[in-house]
């Protein structure tokens, strides 16, 4: 009998059975490859009549629902075939998130041919460069974006995102925006066609470059499985999202954790997603908020941290009456409990799941969150693990400050190297790590062990309930005096946490640290009364007591040995974390660090 029940369990997972938990117990089963024709049916059959995407523009109708978002893809790969497009071949995919982002997507990957996604923060240089690395035949672009791949116009199949029209012809006076062409809406559905076409699982989906802070970018390659295998096993541990709730997307879609948990998971569980259209600016995002009032939103650390730092830590740590609360031990829960509320009221106060991921959260951050009873949920991987390889859910028992959450299931987590304290870098084996770098034997060589574990990069710890926690990177590990493991991020977190500090940076600098400090000068004069000259004055002596403060709380191995003023902002990648191959040391004893080389214009 156990035999039995062992065997239908295996072929229950052979047909890949996707399950979306609903909050009143019931369970919903759809039997469904891991390819993405299969997920596109599966959608428009459940969901059809349902919205899934709209663009917030105060006004204006432009609800799009799951059949006609699938309607619009097929008749886009229609139009694929017609003028050629192949199996295998590259188009690639640069704009703003929108509808038709994911349309020209799903056209593209459901007849086999392969998206090349990138983020429209790329320079110029970096455009054309994915372009040529990959051999793309096609790009799907936005007016925005057009002039900066315009050089190679008359070398590609060109599609304008903004309408999906094709643009065979750049003659005459029109510019980009108003020329005309051929509608990929408008073409004549070639089902049989597309069928014949579907993918296997195993086949490319895309090839997305990265853009590390180790400088070069590299291609990931990911399948059809890896993406709709990691959104399916994200539901299990996103359990309570229902047909109907509302998205609100402010990520780019060309980042991998933003496409997969931002739109493929959403769509799989038949949510409404409005797009902001625009830079999440304070004065675009809060009407937003006020009116989608969303139960589901991803960001990066960094609003979170914004947040905090400026509405949040002055009333926890300042001398009024509510920071008077919060020290009394039976008190404040109460007052963070309303801060909470208060938190999630500028969100619209229908949050249910506040996802963080992208980069580090702030310890001090995550723990306000959690006692506050904030719907945040914190999840761990790279574009190479397209992207899940740990997460917790927004539900306080899955939750623990300090870790991000349970290792994913089907993943094979191992810790390499070890140290006394159990910390070693993490590698992953499982079906969302990459099928490897494109076009690069070398780098896949160094990335995956000789059995198979992809090597992230990531220093970590895993305790007895199967937990990751995140101690660095190997890279910017930094080696002791007496060979003692320093992680710059750590004390960089101290840092951080100082009045005033708007980020900083640690790096060696001989035999020592040097700890490169940005302060917000402006803050400071508003805060002392005093003038912006007067606080860059004061700022300077100010990095020097933050130095003393820091130390206090470091062991003698890892105390700063140097701060130095950061005049400028740090160089970040699009996803928001510093560049740090930028910034290696001081030069010459001048207080220079090499923040002006590399840069990409």
């Amino acid at each position: 009998m156990a035999n039995s029940k062992k065997e239908k369990k295996k072929v229950i997972t052979e047909k890949m059975c996707r399950r979306v938990r609903r909050s009143d117990g019931l369970k919903m089963k759809t039997v469904m490859g891991y390819t993405f024709p299969d997920f596109m049916e599966a959608i428009a059959s459940r969901y059809g009549k349902r919205t899934c995407y709209r663009v917030f523009r105060t006004g204006e109708e432009n609800d799009i629902t799951y059949s006609q978002l699938i309607w619009n893809a097929e008749a886009a790969a229609s139009y694929w075939l017609s003028i050629g497009i192949e199996k295998g071949d590259r188009i690639a995919v640069i704009g703003e998130s929108s509808p038709e982002w994911m349309t020209l997507y799903l056209s593209i990957v459901s007849i086999g041919a392969v998206a090349v996604p990138v983020l429209p923060d790329f320079s110029s240089r970096d455009m054309l460069s994915i372009i040529s690395e990959s051999g793309a035949k096609a790009v799907c672009i936005n007016t925005k974006q057009f002039p900066k791949i315009e050089e190679v116009k008359d070398d590609l199949i060109i599609v304008r995102m903004d309408d999906m029209v094709h643009v065979p012809s750049f003659e005459g006076e029109h510019s980009f925006k108003e020329a005309p062409g051929y509608s990929l809406r408008q073409q004549k559905i070639r089902k049989a066609e597309i069928d014949a076409r579907k993918p296997a699982e195993d086949d490319t989906a895309s090839i997305i470059f990265t853009s590390g802070t180790t400088g070069a970018s590299k291609g990931v390659v990911l399948s059809h499985k890896n993406i709709l295998r990691c959104a399916d096993l994200a539901t299990d541990i996103y359990v309570h999202l229902k047909p109907g709730y509302k998205v609100l997307s402010i990520l780019p879609m060309a980042h991998v954790y933003e496409f997969t948990i931002g739109h493929v998971l959403p769509l799989m569980c038949g949510l409404d997603i409005t797009f902001l259209g625009k830079q999440p600016a304070v004065s675009i995002l809060l009407p937003a908020l006020s009116e989608v009032r969303p139960h589901v939103m991803l960001s990066v650390p960094l609003l979170m941290e914004k947040v905090y730092k400026a509405a949040v830590a002055p009333v926890l740590n300042g001398d009024g009456k509510i920071a008077k609360l919060a020290k009394n031990p039976i008190l404040r829960p109460i007052v963070y409990r309303t801060i909470g509320n208060k938190l999630n009221n500028t969100f619209g106060h229908r949050l249910k799941f506040f996802g963080i991921g992208g980069a580090p959260l702030d310890k001090e951050v995550e723990k306000f969150l959690y006692d506050a009873h904030f719907p945040y949920a914190i999840g761990y991987g790279l574009t190479e693990t397209a992207p899940l390889v740990a997460a917790c859910g927004s539900f306080r028992k899955q939750q623990k400050p300090g870790f991000i959450g349970k290792i994913v299931e089907d993943d094979d987590v191992i810790l390499l190297d070890k140290n006394s304290e159990g910390v070693g870098e993490i590698a992953v084996k499982g079906p969302n790590v990459m099928k490897g770098y494109y076009n690069r034997p070398d780098l896949n060589a160094e990335a995956f062990t000789p059995d198979g574990y992809f090597k992230t990069g990531d220093l970590g710890f895993i305790d007895k309930k199967n937990r990751l926690a995140i101690r660095g990177r190997v890279k910017t590990m930094i080696l002791g005096p007496g060979g003692e493991n320093i992680y710059p991020e750590t004390i960089e977190t101290l840092i951080n946490n100082q009045d005033f500090v708007e980020e900083s940076l640690v790096v060696p600098e001989d035999g020592g640290l040097l700890a490169l400090i940005k302060i917000d000068v402006n803050l400071m004069a508003e805060k002392m009364k005093i003038s912006i000259q007067e606080a860059q004055k004061e700022a300077e002596k100010y990095i020097t007591r933050i130095r003393k403060d820091v130390n206090s709380q470091l062991s003698a191995f890892s105390k700063i040995s140097d701060v130095q003023l950061q005049e400028k902002p740090f160089e970040r990648t699009p996803t928001q974390k510093i560049k740090r191959f930028l910034y290696p040391k001081k030069k010459n004893g001048e207080g220079e660090s090499s923040d002006t080389e590399g840069k990409k214009d």
